[in-house]
């Protein structure tokens, strides 16, 4: 970019930002060494972010400028940015004044530090650049890959460290900013953020947004598309394609009911509003609970509400990961963790015990499955407390920072009592609000509010630091599971398939039959299970991950046409891991596997490919 055009960019710029506040000095507090990330934010850190970009879905990329404001040590000489595969064009200090600057050589995971020498009395620090097709964090979807089908949609997953590919950033989850943004797209479309959003397009079709809050990098957030709202209650939304806008708006009808219960546990939500936009189902996961608007997968709308615990997750994690985010990835527990703890609690507040007691038990049954496959890999993955050094991130993104995080707090709470835990967690979050934690800190807050008898119970090294799921872990019950396995018993016994009185059963009592049917069933017995209740067409994405478990290892060719369909047109990898492995464990050549995943890869996210690929041994 030359000067004159540099020049004209930055004074439209300035207009936008909320521009040149006065330098502090450098706060004490000293940032965890985050493996993941070039930065050294104890040198030189960024405060706040004034983006500007232009989306182009012709090129597929997204073009600008990032404007960071800059905390320096004292003589500190230079700031690291992380970055993959971006194009750097200039680099400006100070609004004017032309800086130095080098990439590093690439690392596979890491991607490339970018190294910027600031002169005395630096600032500010301008990155001009672009984003290429491929950018890890953005998927691009063409018309036909939307609901709607008239109009290309984008959206961007930056955690845990892809926002590197997207924007230049400090992408560690120890460093948070506030930021500004001014995002222009093509005219009839809306853009929105993890920020305020707009609720309609305007005929200019450029965007303004606020984060006021300070954030870390992997929450940053863009969507594009024809995408429209309405609104759930003062303060709730939902954003989806105008076709889905409906049903969408009635699976999530309780979203305000939620919010208050939330906020009766555990304080004022921080965030002003909660809206979910639910995107085209490419959207690798269930949800990502991006601060005042979360990405939701479209495999949630069941029509019956019955899978709407995500959005309880994503809830929770308002305070749970945004308000307190742990320091680095190794801590990743102590952000999902305490979110299905407190997505349990918020389900329990709105459905009652027996309801919560369910999901929790499903959720403890499948913690087991994947213990064991994680132990006959690498056994310290099973320990809360991680050690991804030279890993990407990813790979501790497991039901064990989940579920065994669950289970180890849910465990205090049964010690301690819930309301002398519910107390500490409330304090917790209000004296460590907008700010991170990590594991031992966490642990000696903990430790300080609990009697010796208590510690002696809990055992906490031996759930942090030890492998596998400790011997005093809770017991979970639920008398709907109880009756379902006496109905299944009837069933089994009498060989009459009438004698299963499932009229009134949940999506999470049918997900209990179909996962406890029995080893070896036969193809007959599949196919009367199928003639009467329908499994292979189920329109509960849920209900049919489970269901092809059971057909593709008993060879029952019925439900093969709609597998592979739902391997094309859902990427969600939660389902896609078990349904290809489960193809591969019935043909170890992996060439059914791999002719479907030939049809289905265009319509995933690079987050689900790198999963699947690796499975595969896929080379394109």
């Amino acid at each position: 970019m030359n000067r004159i055009l540099y020049f004209t960019c930055l004074i439209s710029f300035v207009i936008f930002s909320c521009q040149n506040k006065k330098k502090e000095p450098m706060k004490s507090q000293i940032l965890a060494n985050d493996v993941h990330s070039y930065s050294q934010p104890n040198v030189a850190r960024v405060v706040h972010l004034d983006l500007k970009l232009t989306v182009d879905f012709e090129e597929k990329v997204l073009s600008g400028t990032a404007r960071y404001t800059i905390d320096l040590a004292e003589n500190a000489t230079q700031i690291i940015f992380d970055t993959y595969d971006l194009n750097i064009s200039s680099v400006f200090v100070n609004e004017s004044e032309e800086a130095k600057f080098e990439l590093g050589t690439k690392d596979r995971i890491l991607g490339q530090a970018l190294t910027v020498f600031l002169p005395e009395g630096a600032h500010t620090v301008s990155i001009s650049y672009s984003s290429v097709p491929s950018a890890k964090a953005v998927q691009w979807l063409d018309p036909e890959q939307t609901a709607q089908k008239d109009k290309a949609f984008l959206f961007t997953q930056s955690q845990a460290i892809l926002a590197r590919s997207w924007i230049p950033c400090q992408d560690s989850p120890g460093i948070r900013f506030t930021y500004r943004a001014e995002i222009t797209v093509p005219k009839g479309y809306l853009a929105l953020m993890s920020a305020e959003n707009p609720i309609e397009m305007n005929e200019k079709g450029v965007y303004n947004f606020n984060m006021p809050q300070p954030i870390p990098s992997y929450l940053m957030a863009l969507t594009v598309g024809d995408i429209a709202f309405k609104p759930i209650g003062k303060r709730c939304g939902v954003y989806a394609e105008p076709i889905m806008l409906d049903r969408c708006f009635n699976e999530f009808s309780e979203m305000e009911e939620m919010l208050l219960s939330a906020e009766e546990i555990y304080g004022a939500y921080a965030w002003g509003r909660y809206d979910v936009i639910v995107l085209p189902p490419s959207f690798p996961f269930g949800g990502m609970e991006n601060p005042r608007l979360t990405f939701a997968t479209p495999t949630i709308i069941a029509g019956d509400k019955s899978l709407t615990s995500l959005v309880a997750h994503e809830l929770a994690h308002s305070w749970s990961g945004n308000l307190v985010t742990n320091a680095t990835w190794n801590d990743f527990w102590l952000n999902e963790g305490f979110t299905v703890y407190f997505e349990q609690r918020i389900m329990e507040a709105v459905y009652g015990r027996d309801y919560s007691e369910m999901l929790a038990l499903l959720s403890y049954q499948g913690l087991l499955e994947e213990l064991e496959e994680i132990k006959a890999k690498n056994p310290k993955d099973t320990r809360l407390k991680l050690e991804l050094d030279g890993r990407d991130p990813d790979d501790g993104m497991s039901a064990i920072a989940y579920d065994k995080g669950y289970l180890f707090l849910r465990k205090i709470e049964e010690t301690i009592g819930r309301e002398k835990f519910d107390t500490f967690l409330r304090n917790y979050f209000a004296e460590n609000a907008f700010q991170v934690m990590d594991t031992e800190r966490f642990l000696e807050l903990l430790r300080s509010k609990l009697e010796k008898d208590q510690l002696a119970e809990i055992q906490i090294d031996k759930w942090v630091y030890g492998e596998g799921l400790p011997d005093n872990h809770p017991v979970i019950n639920s008398e709907k599971f109880v009756n379902v396995d006496k109905a299944m018993k009837s069933w089994i016994e009498s060989g009459d398939i009438n004698r299963l009185d499932s009229g009134s059963w949940s999506t999470h009592e049918w997900l209990h039959f179909i996962n406890n049917l029995p080893e070896g069933i036969n193809n007959q017995e599949l196919a009367k299970l199928d003639d009467k209740f329908n499994f292979t067409h189920s329109g509960n994405t849920e209900v049919l991950a489970a269901w092809f478990q059971v057909t593709i290892k008993a060879g029952y060719a019925e439900a093969h046409k709609s597998m592979e369909d739902f391997l094309v047109n859902v990427g969600r990898r939660k389902f896609l891991t078990p349904t290809y492995k489960a193809l591969i464990e019935r043909d170890p050549s992996k060439e059914v596997a791999r002719n479907i995943y030939k049809k289905a890869r265009p319509n995933y996210h690079s987050v689900s490919t790198g999963t699947i690929d690796e499975l595969l041994d896929w080379k394109g």
